[in-house]
């Protein structure tokens, strides 16, 4: 047992459910083996505390570097500041510059207001959206963070996010008066969404733009149309697909514009910063509510993604991300051919991942992960692609991967038992971009 499990197992008795983010548990990639925690982070390198150097062909900090860890140019500035100071009883420039930047990007907005995580900043869209229609219900589509306003849709009728976040998850700590005021709908399907509008007062309706698949049948616009002929405020949620295929939110491909969108992750590289932008007519309902909190006026975050948005531009790398994530899905395809294996692929390029369409599917995922880290990556079914992946790197992990799938591959055909192949427990599954 290496210094990060063993440094977990006591995280346990300290932390509920032992890590701040339910994505980033040990369980979710190889229980009682994932190194668990680093020392250093450096391109797409990572350092355990074992000293040990693994090159991430996983998640990337869930998608918040896709320029890479440790951008020089983007930590330069943020060094400038921590050198400068990052708080006082005045306000930073660079939170101005910033909204005047975002603004710029996204034409059709007018105003915006800094928060420093996709939960908050959710919670804070849903608060002035809901202020400036004076409606308390809303409609959703897709994940929208941890607070008690989206979790609420679990006491409609008992499982009501089952497509959206995880099956049966409970509200527990949720007031159950706010039942019956967020309703889930299913991704492309406008029939739904319509019903739901017309029995009951809807007030905003808040989505991911795409999930494991782009829109159908003009759903964005329909989407878009029935928001404005009900004056209901539209919120795209962009905090995981924006800078991701567009220099700003993946709306952009599809023509259909909001009221409102969040953006995160990407948008410091790493470090803590999410935005709320949207019309003034929409936006000025801030003012009529309460919303407020010290450590939004904090530099260090709008400094990284001022910097961050300057590397991106000139960069392009959205352009660059879903070329590596298209090559990493053309290369699981190609492998799964050559071994025999059914495997299913979703996800927009840049936040690819693949399944095995087969019984033993976990167990199969639990074996990439524990394989390829004896080979010297951290690796599971999803890959999260930044600019430092580079064609050495995939080599290194398709030639590595290939000797996994082989051993996959006896297993199907009864060559192999799988549990005996594994080291300690399966992996447990964790919650999806469902459709």
């Amino acid at each position: 047992m290496g210094k990060g499990q063993e440094l977990y197992i006591k995280a346990k008795t300290l932390i509920p459910g032992g890590t701040m983010l339910l994505s980033k548990r040990p369980e979710m990639f190889l229980p009682d083996q994932w190194p668990a925690y680093f020392s250093k982070a450096k391109g797409c390198t990572v350092w355990d505390l074992d000293g040990r150097e693994l090159i991430d062909m996983c998640i990337m900090g869930i998608g918040t570097n896709t320029l890479g860890y440790g951008n020089d140019e983007v930590d330069a500035a943020v060094m400038e500041t921590v050198k400068s100071g990052n708080m006082s009883t005045l306000n930073c420039p660079e939170e101005v510059y910033l909204a005047e930047k975002l603004v710029e990007m996204n034409p059709w907005a007018d105003m915006v207001r800094f928060a420093r995580s996709g939960g908050e900043a959710n919670s804070m869209a849903i608060r002035i959206a809901r202020a400036a229609s004076g409606r308390d219900k809303v409609a959703i589509c897709g994940y929208h963070g941890w607070h008690d306003w989206y979790l609420s849709a679990n006491h409609n009728g008992g499982d009501d996010l089952s497509g959206h976040l995880l099956p049966g998850l409970s509200p527990k700590g949720v007031p159950k008066s706010l039942k019956d005021t967020v309703y889930p709908f299913h991704y492309n399907d406008y029939e739904e969404l319509a019903s739901i509008v017309d029995n009951n007062d809807i007030g905003v309706i808040k989505m991911e733009v795409v999930r494991n698949f782009g829109p159908e049948n003009n759903f964005l616009q329909k989407v878009r149309d029935l928001a404005t002929r009900k004056n209901i405020v539209l919120i795209f949620d962009e905090c995981t697909s924006g800078f991701r295929e567009t220099f700003g939110g993946i709306y952009k491909k599809y023509g259909v514009e909001p009221d409102m969108a969040m953006y995160g992750k990407t948008i410091g590289n790493g470090y803590a910063l999410t935005a709320v932008v949207g019309k003034r007519s929409v936006m000025e309902a801030a003012q009529t509510t309460f919303i407020s909190s010290t450590f939004w006026t904090e530099r260090i975050g709008p400094t990284a993604a001022l910097a961050t948005l300057k590397v991106m531009e000139r960069v392009k790398s959205w352009e660059t991300i879903t070329q590596i994530g298209r090559k990493m899905q053309a290369g699981w395809q190609k492998l799964a051919g050559s071994h025999r294996l059914s495997i299913t692929i979703a996800g927009i390029p840049a936040l690819s991942t693949y399944s095995f369409n087969s019984e033993p599917a976990l167990a199969y995922k639990t074996l990439v992960a524990q394989e390829m880290l004896k080979k010297g990556f951290l690796a599971s079914t999803n890959f999260y692609s930044c600019i430092e992946h580079t064609d050495d790197k995939f080599e290194l992990y398709f030639n590595a991967l290939d000797e996994v799938f082989a051993v996959i591959a006896k297993c199907e055909s009864g060559g192999q038992n799988i549990e005996s192949l594994l080291d300690g427990p399966i992996v447990h599954s964790g919650f999806k971009r469902l459709n």
